[in-house]
């Protein structure tokens, strides 16, 4: 029987990550944004009114971005498998990385500024092959220094097994 892992309904056990993460990338955003709202609109301002298109421009583009973060986030989801990790993403363009347990070099996991503002933390699985690898970015804290310890163990015994 094969499980088609990107529907909802499988028997697949899909865990999602934190929807704090959104909020933490759209604060991102807006400090990437802020800058060049305002020069559009000093620009705007000084030189000549019809340039108000600019800071109209920059505005909508913003809050497209902000949408499309929410629903880029809401799609990410991992599963761990007896044999391997399997992590998906994306809503139009999908992607699902599988990573065997056997591959798994090493896990790391850290978190930047934003992301410890929100007490959450992304989980990186490094393999021999840089293409390989994935990442399980917005996980809660005690949530992601327990995967990077299973995922750790498991490759070991993996490996050990080999």
């Amino acid at each position: 029987m094969t499980v088609a892992l990107y529907d909802d309904n499988a028997e697949v056990p899909w865990r999602r990550i934190s929807p704090r993460l959104a909020s933490a990338r759209r604060i991102g955003l807006l400090l990437a944004y802020l800058p060049f709202l305002l020069a559009t609109a000093v620009l705007a301002a000084t030189v000549s009114r019809w340039l108000w298109g600019l800071p109209g421009v920059v505005a909508a583009l913003f809050l497209w971005q902000f949408w499309l973060i929410g629903r880029q986030v809401s799609a990410i989801s991992y599963a761990e498998l007896p044999e391997e990790i399997v992590i998906r993403r994306g809503r139009l363009f999908r992607r699902l990385v599988s990573i065997p347990y056997g591959r798994l070099q090493y896990a790391d996991m850290g978190s930047g500024p934003l992301e410890r503002h929100f007490g959450l933390a992304s989980v990186t699985i490094h393999t021999a092959s840089p293409a390989s690898g994935g990442q399980v970015p917005g996980l809660e804290l005690p949530a992601a220094e327990a995967l990077r310890e299973r995922l750790t163990a498991r490759g070991e015994a993996q490996r050990a097994g080999l």
